[in-house]
């Protein structure tokens, strides 16, 4: 077994591994830019070293600096997580030739599979099935554009050697396919050192289901089921599970046989997933090979039982499995949320800050037998950086049916504190609530389809609405009372707090009464229902449970203002506790109109301007691209609303603005 291990990645990942390998004895090395000076993968490792600049372009994906790295702690094997190097193989002979141990496939497997274009064609020969599309290399846009012509819109532009939705655009007509092209190339470029590009049929309404393979360097090769990934946004994966919903056995069989086969074609060996496109009708056709560790593995991890980096560890060790495909069981069910740096409410633009509040839920097996196992890299006090990919954590549930595991899910959002940052938890708990995810019918266009008009939060039903109004009621009512208590005061001369108050919440009033009886605290509806509270939220606590007729929820409470901040389930609200007379007086109150932007484009995000496409005077025409905006290695292109004239455009290509900052003013 090894004594040393670096870890040649960041974050999330780097933790998780660090996590097995000192469960196991092994010491740690981990590396870091100047960002991640303080990150919480360099606390957690025995050794930590230096390796350049932020941009992972200078740091994370030279490879002498790891290499560097090595010689330095004379660590005798590599994990490189995913993304960054862990499918490059130059990197994998690099070790080679140092004679550290990669902990990972071998080069000529990487060289194979890890390549979209060549792993394809290897499929092609195979006879796997696989989408229409052209794998050769593409020069330009202009060519890019004929070459989708020629396929049939819409087709999928991706890079080579990417992962994790970057270099990636979905091209409807012969513009895009040329604006997706060349944003493709520079996000593969500046995200994997790799600028190859090729096109693919889109198939709509497609699934995402993939195949986790595990293999020994002994010609020992298993998969151990499936995970759907089918929720995705601008084809990055929001929401997996193991195993599908839509699968059945023959068909996970099937996939599975296809998936060892496809591994055992390239003498592959560790951890590595089959990705297939599956139909309506469960035909699959074989989309591509990730040659590492999946981002989602977790869920593969609750419901087989096995610890996937422990076994990457062992076979590249030259351990032989210990176990064989009869010996591979799924036990119940398994979802993971990814956590993302992304404000739901601005069309998921990047967000970047300090983590002023970072709070997960318990982890570990509940008292209704569900499992809770939250993977970050993050710890509260942190910064969120521009130069990495927006993952703050994974959170994963288990339970014995996948309703249980769902329901285990929800709850666990719902109690999971950030601030300081946009993310997206309101939407996860969102998704969780939606009979369509629940019923398990999901396809890849499952968001755009729910969240067409972008989301913008959960709007509360009458039941909701009424339970949300008896937590107002009940904190409103303990600050009141608390605010009364002054010390040193003349008892007679005491303010009495009332009892009746309208509480207001989406543009709902509630007539409600607090009080109390021998069962506890009720509020009451003034139509003869009274709703029983029970909670342990006490001024200044941010997240507390509140039994409502004795249904437990999670909500987070927050004073803002004279109102109080609720959330809960995707829904936030400010709610208002009145007297009913001041009640009466704010309907009258005229209601403040936000300022008018329509004529400005502001900055959706902290970034960096990289174009500039237009200038002043200039008319511009409705969807006509005017300024590109790159944040947390992604381009985003920022287009014109309706036609117009530029007035003038405040700043040049290069300048790094925060959320809002001016870019140009219309006429």
């Amino acid at each position: 077994m090894f004594k040393k291990i670096l870890i040649a990645n960041r974050g999330e990942i780097a933790c998780r591994v660090i996590r097995t390998a000192k469960r196991l004895g092994i010491a740690t090395v981990a590396v870091y830019s100047d960002a991640d000076r303080d990150a919480m993968h360099v606390r957690m490792a025995d050794e930590a070293v230096h390796i350049g600049p932020s941009p992972s372009n200078r740091s994370y994906i030279v490879i002498e600096n790891i290499l560097e790295a090595i010689r330095r702690t004379g660590a005798d094997a590599v994990h490189p997580g995913y993304g960054f190097l862990s499918e490059n193989a130059a990197f994998a002979e690099a070790l080679e030739k140092e004679g550290v141990v990669f902990i990972g496939p071998p080069a000529r497997a990487i060289e194979a599979m890890g390549d979209k274009i060549t792993s394809k064609k290897l499929a092609a020969e195979a006879g796997v099935s696989t989408v229409p599309g052209h794998m050769g290399l593409i020069e330009d846009a202009e060519e890019a554009a004929r070459i989708a012509a020629s396929i049939g819109f819409p087709v999928m532009i991706k890079a080579s050697a990417g992962g994790g939705g970057k270099g990636m655009r979905i091209a409807w007509n012969e513009r895009e396919a040329r604006e997706g092209f060349q944003s493709s190339k520079n996000e593969a470029k500046n995200s994997f050192g790799d600028d190859r590009i090729f096109i693919e049929k889109f198939v709509t309404e497609p699934r995402h289901i993939e195949i986790q393979v595990l293999g020994d360097r002994r010609g020992n090769t298993v998969y151990l089921g499936e995970r759907e990934c089918s929720i995705q946004r601008r084809n990055q994966k929001v929401i997996e599970e193991a195993p599908s919903p839509f699968l059945d056995e023959k068909t996970r069989r099937a996939m599975g046989e296809q998936a060892v086969a496809l591994a055992k074609a390239v003498g592959y060996h560790s951890a590595g997933t089959v990705e297939f496109i599956v139909d309506a009708d469960r035909n699959f056709y074989f989309l591509e090979m990730n040659t590492r560790l999946q981002v989602e593995h977790p869920v593969t991890e609750l419901v087989t039982g096995l610890d996937l980096v422990e076994q990457m560890i062992r076979v590249a060790a030259g351990e032989e499995l210990a176990f064989r495909q009869k010996n591979v069981k799924l036990d119940g069910w398994a979802i993971e949320s990814r956590l993302y740096a992304e404000d739901p409410y601005r069309n998921f633009l990047p967000s970047i800050g300090r983590l002023t509040r970072y709070r997960p839920p318990a982890e570990g097996r509940q008292e209704d037998g569900t499992i809770i196992r939250n993977d970050t890299g993050v710890v509260e006090g942190g910064e969120i950086s521009m130069y990495y990919d927006p993952m703050i954590a994974k959170l994963c549930t288990w339970g014995p049916d996948r309703a249980t595991a769902v329901d285990a899910m929800a709850r666990a959002l719902d109690s999971f504190e950030v601030e300081g940052i946009g993310h997206n938890l309101p939407f996860l708990s969102a998704v969780m609530q939606q009979e369509r995810f629940r019923e398990g019918r999901l396809t890849t266009a499952y968001i755009a389809e729910e969240f067409g008009g972008g989301f913008q939060g959960v709007v509360p039903d009458e039941v909701s609405a009424m339970r949300l109004a008896a937590v107002a009621a009940t904190v409103n009512q303990a600050l009141q009372e608390r605010a009364c208590r002054i010390s040193g005061t003349i008892d007679n001369h005491r303010r009495v707090v009332g009892h009746d108050w309208v509480a207001s919440l989406a543009d709902r009033d509630f007539r409600v009464t607090c009080g109390t009886s021998a069962d506890g605290a009720y509020v009451g509806f003034g139509d003869e229902r009274s709703i029983s509270v029970v909670t342990d939220w006490v001024p200044g606590r941010t997240l507390a449970t509140f039994n409502i007729d004795n249904q437990p929820m999670a909500v987070k409470v927050e004073l803002a203002g004279i109102g109080i901040r609720l959330r809960w389930r995707g829904i936030d609200v400010v709610a208002r506790v009145r007297s009913p007379r001041i009640a009466e007086l704010a309907r009258l109150m005229p209601k403040k109109q936000p300022p008018d932007t329509s004529k400005m484009l502001l900055c959706p995000m902290p970034g960096v301007v990289t174009s500039i496409a237009v200038k002043a005077g200039e008319t511009v025409e409705a969807g006509q691209a005017i300024a590109v905006v790159e944040a947390m290695k992604m381009e985003n292109i920022l287009r014109a609303e309706r036609r117009a004239t530029v007035k003038r455009v405040a700043i040049a290509a290069g300048a790094s603005l925060a959320v809002d900052e001016l870019i140009m003013e219309f006429e």
